[in-house]
């Protein structure tokens, strides 16, 4: 039988809840606050009870991000400072540019062998750090645009300005990054489609970990990476150029529509 191992605790599943949940609740109510010009805008604000309403949910879910942020450097700091545990598998390296690149040629087909992760992989790591560099921005911007009596009382007008475009650039950034490359990695990959459980019970298979994490299996438990006997399961999507190409279209055709249906100036 297939051994079970932890990969997440109840802190780590907690901080992503909180996390997922309010971005997609500032997602479906800030889209139509940015985009009130659109014909499909007044419906959705009408579905949340009107622009005052949603304007009231956009702020709490902003609230619980925020709560979200601060439990996780403060689980970072007890982690630190108390428990003197620290590590530094989220901190990108070299080996991620290399396993990007061997990922892409072993993705074509071009070789037998695959890139090997340790606790984390180059995909894991620019989810973390886009998450810290899109929260540091939205909440600055956020509490600048919430808070605009006390603001200007400190910077100019300008910068307040400049607040709310960031704020909005960056919240089509995030919500591009997330549908697009997380939702893949996370989600449809036929790797982990419907989606990895991790999020919801920190667990993952001998078969999974030595798919995706083969190097950490190696360092927690020696004697079993390599001697599963379950292998994953997952389609032959997975290293057919015609369809790997296919799907490259279809991303791209989906973003194409994208930009054009919400940058402002579209794609004319």
């Amino acid at each position: 039988m297939a051994k079970i191992y932890q990969r997440w605790n109840i802190h780590h599943r907690l901080q992503h809840i909180l996390l997922f949940v309010s971005f997609f609740i500032l997602t479906f109510t800030g889209l139509p606050i940015k985009y009130a010009y659109s014909s499909w805008a007044p419906s959705v604000i009408r579905f949340f009870g009107g622009f005052d309403t949603t304007l009231i949910i956009h702020k709490v879910a902003a609230a619980i991000m925020i709560v979200a942020a601060i439990y996780h450097l403060g689980y970072l700091l007890v982690c630190w400072l108390v428990k003197k545990q620290t590590s530094t598998a989220m901190v990108p390296t070299w080996k991620d540019v290399t396993d990007l690149l061997d990922h892409i040629v072993y993705s074509f087909g071009l070789t037998e062998k695959d890139a090997e992760f340790g606790r984390y992989s180059y995909k894991e790591k620019f989810d973390y750090w886009a998450v810290f560099w899109g929260i540091a921005i939205m909440v600055g911007s956020g509490l600048m645009m919430w808070f605009p009596q006390i603001s200007v009382q400190y910077v100019p007008r300008w910068i307040l300005d400049c607040a709310q475009v960031a704020h909005s650039d960056e919240a089509m950034l995030a919500i591009t990054a997330v549908f697009i490359w997380h939702f893949y990695n996370a989600h449809f990959s036929p790797l982990v489609f419907p989606m990895s459980m991790v999020w919801w019970n920190g667990k993952s298979s001998q078969a999974e970990m030595e798919e995706f994490h083969p190097l950490e299996l190696q360092k927690i438990a020696p004697a079993e990476a390599g001697a599963g006997e379950q292998t994953l399961e997952v389609s032959s999507f997975r290293r057919n150029p015609g369809l790997i190409i296919a799907q490259m279209i279809i991303y791209a055709a989906i973003l194409a529509w994208f930009l054009y249906g919400f940058l402002p100036l579209g794609l004319m």
